[in-house]
């Protein structure tokens, strides 16, 4: 697929060193790596995944013909075929299929060495095809087919065939598929690790999900395209799982090309070995990267164990472990060189070789590992004297419950990891891990007695020096080792689970219901220069902006002003952002609404967020949007267009600046920006956009598009008209058939709009037809054909893809639907009829398609014409009255709506001008709605609560909740 468009993208890359917290950066001996390092990976395997098996399997593998390869990769480009083959999870799964293969009837296996007879034309689906019978028919085969007998294996599959339906397991009742996709992964830079085996350990997701994921990654699918129309080959994994797998597997592929670039660099300068090389290669972090590469980079000294080999005291070293008796130390003394000048000096050196073997020892760290995860390690933080004396107050109380903290790093939070670093980097807090005495002598004792016995009797100095060598190790090199390690995992995990924090709360926030079909009044507070009013029609258009100056002292002819527009306008909403002076504006409009001064409107209002409304009103896309106002003016315009469609005014903005993160500036930016975009992407597209009314700022963020194919579109539309069905997407520069597999299921067609368009333009051309010259009729003719050959369908307007047409139409069949009825009752009716009879699975093998496609088709066609996921999640909370800060009483009962939510709590918006605290431990299962389909255990952005006062600190502007219920 090198020939098709490619897609550009935003690729979660590892923190660079600039990223990387303080304490990484610490130099110690420890960091500069030597030969024979091979850290072992912490994460433990799932029990039910048999990793032995499996590599029986990748082994036993034939591998294709060359000119195999070369015909299926037609195949696939032709057809557009993108679908990638589960592997098999265990062996016995392997035999059942090949089995089954054997005793297949009457389907010729699909050859690798013949391209099949398929139309050009004819589009095919990539779910559903006759291979699947292949794995569910009892006939016999022919006996013209050729029979493969010794090579049954998963690698006789044809790459880009359809995905097989799913066996049936003792084990488990779902089902697993069991192809392959075609062998073993192979990747750019070769690594002693399986990419698949240490992706799986990274995320726990299966081996054969982690290949199929590695490859429709590869072949550049899209995570809103992988989540909803390829769940049979992902186990149905969220797409924040997706985002994890796909961070994890970018971290290991950056790992794999930097440890090459390193291996290339030391080649060249004669500094590799066979030793340095496999401990290269067993690298699977940055940091074990950097711990082992450390000495050999250009200026580095070097180790002291370095500085001892080149004086030639690795000889004398190796002898005290293996042949001590034949050992005499005082060979070695040359009085004039320095470090063999005298015996403290040669025992100083093989002390220090000993401590950099056992350092590097693999038992040896493996073992102190597993000491101190059955042990008692915390991490520390106190005040730093330096801050103590000369730091900002101010600064130094933010981190008072930090000047004097322990916890257990297996207890410890997110938020307080992100805290501790935070105050580390502005050097107020003091941090260190601390690891017991008794992990020390316990491993001390382990070396001594086990790992590093001499094999012939000791006398007592060597036996000292000995001891000293394996204190050294662990004090000087192996101790720091740890410390880097536990921080580095910790940190990690914090920015990790911090950025997905983020995104939940974008997500939670970008679909917030839209509130359609009335006028809405934006109003951006201000004390000086004035509130900037605009309102906006149904449709978002922009009926009027003004000023008005409500807080000095000309509140009562403002107000004058203000309900003629709302008379005028027939507008009964108001929308106040939440910047400065939003308490006072929100008292005034309160006032005024208690008082019924509005009459006969009913009026209500709501806050909202301005959060990236000034960022966004002197972008260079508000001054194409609004060309002729102020950039004032223009952030009331969209906080009046973020109640009315959220999704769509909010995707204009940068992520980061909508304001509901935690640490955002601590964390990677990289990380941050790929995951807060894909975040956005994924919200679009399965809200799904009209294509023929939808804006371009919109329409990059459908997944498969991006800002150039975006504009390609809207051109297209202003030069041709409106977008009569999907295949007329193919028409516009740019979108390949990649990118058409990419985008198409997530477009949407008003039919109504379509079809009034298509009669209007077929009168049109045929009234013209009519006038024309008689030479001139074939050429008027031709155009009118052309016209009426593209028809509206109307399976457009739902979410199945274009690949599934022809199953859907075979299913409408056996309902005895009818396209134009998709979305009534009566689909309903008759689609339940089917389903209740023979059941899903059994329809879906009727119809030789996956259940989750049956699935997604009945969807779409019973999901009424207007439908919106987002009309699942809660609206504004539209008040008409305020309660002050004074008046709420320990106790009291509110209803609020939940502002931002952090690891360790919820802030939740209770209409008194500062948001109250539900601490995370008050938030329980039993209390959050049984209805709505959670992702997590918490409450996310825009959800409506009844709270309870638990305490108020009016000193401190601090309220205290409880949470009751989820409205």
């Amino acid at each position: 697929m090198s020939s098709l468009p490619r897609r550009v993208k935003c690729v979660a890359k590892a923190p660079t060193s600039e990223e990387l917290p303080s304490f990484l950066n610490s130099t110690s001996e420890s960091e500069e790596e030597e030969e024979e390092w091979v850290p072992k990976t912490k994460i433990a395997r799932r029990a039910h995944l048999p990793k032995k098996t499996e590599a029986k399997t990748k082994k036993a593998a034939s591998p294709r013909s060359a000119v195999a390869r070369k015909t299926v990769k037609k195949v696939a480009i032709k057809e557009e075929m993108d679908v990638s083959l589960p592997i098999a999870p265990a062996e016995d799964n392997k035999m059942k299929l090949l089995k089954s293969k054997e005793e297949n009837a009457g389907i010729k296996p699909k050859s690798l060495n013949r391209t099949p007879e398929v139309p050009k034309k004819v589009e095919i689906n990539s779910f559903q095809g006759i291979n699947q019978n292949s794995l569910v028919s009892d006939e016999k085969p022919s006996t013209s087919v050729p029979v493969v007998k010794q090579e049954k294996c998963e690698e006789e599959f044809t790459f880009d065939e359809p995905p097989s339906k799913k066996i049936k397991l003792n084990t488990c009742p779902e089902g697993k598929p069991v192809k392959n996709l075609g062998g073993k992964i192979k990747e750019e830079f070769e690594m002693n690790w399986d990419i698949v085996q240490a992706l799986s350990e990274i995320t726990n997701v299966e081996p054969w999900v982690c290949a199929n994921l590695i490859w429709l990654f590869q072949e550049e699918n899209t995570i809103p395209f992988i989540a909803r129309y390829r769940k049979e080959l992902i186990n149905n994994l969220e797409a924040d799982t997706l985002r994890e797998v796909q961070h994890a597997l970018e971290e290991l592929r950056t790992v794999a090309k930097k440890t090459h670039m390193m291996i290339q660099k030391l080649k060249k300068e004669g500094k590799l070995s066979s030793c340095l090389l496999k401990g290269l290669l067993n690298c699977r972090t940055l940091e074990e990267l950097d711990h082992v590469s450390a000495p050999y980079k250009t200026g580095s000294k070097g180790t002291k164990a370095q500085r001892a080999k080149q004086l030639g005291l690795e000889p004398a070293a190796l002898s005290l472990l293996q042949n001590p008796v034949d050992l005499n130390l005082f060979s070695y003394i040359r009085p004039n060189t320095k470090g063999l000048a005298n015996i403290q000096e040669v025992e100083a050196g093989v002390q220090h070789i000993l401590a950099d073997i056992f350092a590097k020892d693999k038992d040896t760290l493996d073992f102190i590992r597993k000491l101190c995860h059955q042990r008692y390690i915390s991490i520390q933080s106190t005040l730093a004297k330096v801050s103590s004396k000369n730091g900002n107050e101010k600064d130094i109380d933010k981190f008072q419950l930090y000047h004097e903290f322990s916890c257990n790093i297996k207890n410890i939070q997110h938020h307080q990891i992100l805290a501790i670093n935070r105050g580390e980097n502005l050097k107020i807090l003091t941090v260190k891990v601390n690891i017991p005495d008794g992990v020390k002598n316990e491993f001390c004792w382990w070396c001594v007695n086990e790992r590093w016995r001499p094999k012939q009797f000791l006398k007592p100095e060597f036996m000292r020096l000995l001891r000293s060598s394996i204190e050294d190790a662990y004090k000087r090199l192996i101790y720091p080792l740890l410390c880097r390690e536990f921080r580095s995992k910790l940190t990690s995990d914090a920015e990790k689970e911090s950025v997905m924090m983020f995104g939940r709360n974008l997500r939670q926030l970008l679909l917030t219901s839209p509130v359609r079909g009335r006028a809405l009044m934006g109003v951006d507070p201000g004390y000086k220069h004035g509130c900037k009013l605009a309102i906006i029609s149904p449709t978002s258009q922009i009926l009027h902006t003004d000023v008005v100056y409500l807080h000095s002292g000309q509140g009562f002819r403002e107000a004058e002003k203000i309900k003629r527009l709302l008379l005028q306008y027939n507008c009964s909403t108001v929308v106040i952002g939440n910047g400065t002076a939003c308490r006072e504006t929100e008292a005034y409009f309160a006032d005024l609404i208690m008082k019924k001064y509005f009459a006969p409107l009913d009026v209500v209002y709501c806050i909202v967020s301005e959060a990236g409304a000034s960022i966004y009103s002197v972008s260079p896309e508000a001054s194409k949007e609004m060309p002729d106002l102020d950039p004032n003016l223009r952030s009331a315009v969209s906080i009046a267009r973020r109640v009315q469609d959220p999704l769509a005014e909010l995707v204009k903005i940068e992520p980061k600046h909508i304001g509901v993160g935690m640490y955002q500036h601590d964390v990677s930016q990289t990380l941050l920006k790929a995951t807060l975009d894909s975040v956005v992407e994924e919200c679009v597209s399965f809200v799904g956009v009209d294509i023929n009314i939808c804006s371009e700022i919109l329409l990059r963020h459908i997944a498969g598009l991006n800002t150039n194919r975006a504009k390609n579109i809207i051109e297209w539309r202003e030069k041709n008209g409106p977008f009569i069905n999907r295949e007329q997407l193919k028409e516009v520069k740019g979108l390949g058939p990649k990118t058409f597999q990419q985008c198409a299921g997530f477009i949407r067609f008003n039919q109504e709009y379509i079809k009034t368009f298509c009669s209007n333009k077929k009168n049109e051309l045929g009234n013209r037809g009519l006038l024309t010259k008689a030479g001139a009729v074939g050429k008027k003719k031709s155009k009118l054909t052309s016209c009426a050959s593209q028809q509206p369908n109307p399976l457009d307007q739902t979410c199945i893809h274009p690949e599934s047409y022809n199953i859907a139409m075979r299913f409408l069949s056996l309902i005895g639907g009818n396209a134009n009825d998709i979305g009534k009752s009566d689909m309903q009716q008759k689609v339940d009829v089917v389903i209740q009879k023979e059941g899903l699975e059994g329809t879906a093998k009727r119809l030789n398609t996956t259940v989750n496609t049956l699935q997604l088709i009945i969807d779409g066609l019973t999901q009424p014409e207007d439908y919106d996921i987002r009309t699942d999640f809660d609206k504004p909370d539209f008040k008409r009255s305020i309660v002050c800060f004074e008046d709420l009483s320990v106790g009291a009962v509110l209803t609020g709506k939940v502002e931002n939510a952090t690891p360790f709590g919820v802030f939740v918006d209770i209409g008194v001008g500062k948001a109250g605290l539900i601490p995370v431990r008050n938030i329980t299962e039993a209390k959050l709605s049984k209805v709505k389909k959670r992702r997590s255990l918490g409450l996310g952005p825009g959800e409506r609560v009844e709270v309870k006062v638990l305490n108020v600190d009016i000193p401190r502007l601090r309220i205290t909740l409880d949470l009751i219920r989820v409205l």
